[in-house]
Order: structure tokens, then C-alpha cells, then sequence
């Protein structure tokens, strides 16, 4: 429908849009507004159902024992409970083994009997460094009273050092036996003196966190040493039984 008017200003028309036209706008927004309701609706609906089913569900019980482990208990399956430890050490860490206990005590005999002028310094830091504090604080104190890197530098001590054996004690976790010859050359007044000794080291290991600098996790508690056999050549030949196990025939 189409009206003209008149005004002051001049003519001017009024032109007005078709009635099916608007009706379908009406009908486009109905459609949207029900679609949305259908939707939120459905979104209501599941969060409803959600809620019913969690306050549904069975409180978790964690029962918490002496040693720091808990326990769920009172879960919805059945089935054996889990356990979790507290502690970063049993989360993250292996328990040692027999096999790394026996490479310690012979890396610290290795290093704590075995040395020259030169490496006495070297060798024996790396032997402190894998004792515990207490330990490594007696022993430092007793490398100071008897003044042994300096009686050994100035003698020019050599030190040779084999293991023969390494046996676990089996009424303690970490005490291990080990068996060794050690060899000490040194030089008085132009003469090359040789000790030989045979002895028992005794050495309880405890456990500590595994690092970089310890990736064992053992350190070294208490040592002993026990001198089994022992004798002094003397003799114008000064040939090493340790590297030379036979015998010499023209001795």
C-alpha cells in the first residue's frame, strides 16, 4: 500500500514494505529463539544429571599410616586399594643394588689405597667425598694428626692396591668383607723398600639420595682395616708381585 502527502517543504512519499515480509522476520526470530531454548535446555538438563551423579558417588576415604603412605580406601570400584607414598625418595628413586654396593667399596678402595706423590691429594678427596659427614670429619682429622700426605710426599710413597675378593655380610644389608694386597715402594737412602701386606677391610655402606656427583645413593658409614700378612723384601731385586704374579727365577 502506497500513500503521497503533501507537506510544506514539498511532496513526499511514504512507501511501506509488503505484509508477507514482515510476517517472515517474525517467524526467522521465533525459529532462533526456540532453537536456543532447545539448546540451553539440553545443557541444563546435563548439568543436572552430572550433579545427581556426583553427589551419588561414594566419599573418598585416604588413610595416612606412621610411615607416610596413604591408602585410598572406600572407592567406588572394588578391587585392591592403591597405595602412594609421601615421600619424593620412593616416587622417584630404585633402592640400590647388591651389584652398585660392591662397585663402591672397590672404587673407595681403589682410591682411598692406592696412590702416588702426585695423585695422593686427588685420590684421597675422591675417597673423603664418598664417606658421610661424620666419617669423612674423623678421618680428615686423622690425615692431619699423623701428617699422612706429607710424610707421603716427602718419602716419595708409592702405593699399589688389588682387590682379591669382596664377600656381602649376610646378617647386615650393607657390610661388605673385601680381601687385598697392597704393595708400598718407597726409597730410604737411596734403597728401594717394599711392604707387602695382606688385609681385611671391613666397610658398612648406608643409603643416601642418588645425585650426580653420587648416583649410588651409597655412602660409606664405617671402615675398618686389619692387616693380615705382612713382610718387607729388602732384596737388590724389587720386582711387583701384583704385576708380576710368578715368581722370579733368578731370586
Amino acid at each position: 500500500m502506497k500513500k503521497s502527502t503533501e507537506s510544506a517543504y514539498g511532496p513526499d512519499r511514504a512507501v511501506y514494505a509488503k505484509y508477507y515480509e514482515h510476517d517472515g522476520m517474525l517467524r526467522a526470530y521465533a525459529n532462533r529463539s526456540m532453537l536456543l531454548a532447545i539448546i540451553f535446555g539440553v545443557i541444563a538438563f546435563t548439568s543436572l544429571a552430572f550433579a545427581i551423579y556426583v553427589r551419588m558417588q561414594p566419599p573418598t576415604v585416604i588413610r595416612v599410616d606412621k610411615d607416610g603412605n596413604a591408602t585410598v580406601v572406600g572407592a567406588a570400584h572394588r578391587g585392591a586399594s592403591r597405595v602412594f607414598s609421601l615421600s619424593d625418595e620412593a616416587r622417584t628413586e630404585a633402592a640400590p643394588t647388591d651389584l652398585e654396593g660392591r662397585a663402591v667399596v672397590k672404587h673407595f678402595l681403589e682410591r682411598y689405597l692406592s696412590y702416588t706423590p702426585d695423585s695422593v691429594d686427588r685420590n684421597l678427596s675422591e675417597a673423603l667425598n664418598m664417606m658421610t659427614l661424620n666419617l669423612r670429619t674423623y678421618t680428615i682429622t686423622q690425615l692431619r694428626d699423623s701428617d699422612t700426605v706429607g710424610k707421603i710426599e716427602e718419602d716419595h710413597i708409592i702405593s699399589d692396591f688389588e682387590i682379591k675378593s669382596i664377600e656381602h655380610v649376610k646378617t647386615t644389608p650393607w657390610t661388605y668383607l673385601a680381601f687385598g694386597v697392597k704393595e708400598i715402594h718407597q726409597v730410604r737412602k737411596g734403597t728401594e723398600v717394599t711392604d707387602r701386606i695382606v688385609g681385611r677391610f671391613t666397610l658398612r655402606l648406608v643409603e643416601d639420595r642418588r645425585t650426580d656427583d653420587n648416583p649410588s645413593g651409597l655412602l660409606v658409614g664405617e671402615y675398618r682395616e686389619e692387616q693380615m700378612v705382612g713382610d718387607r723384601d729388602t732384596g737388590l731385586l724389587q720386582p711387583s708381585s701384583l704385576e708380576n704374579p710368578s715368581p722370579d727365577p733368578q731370586r
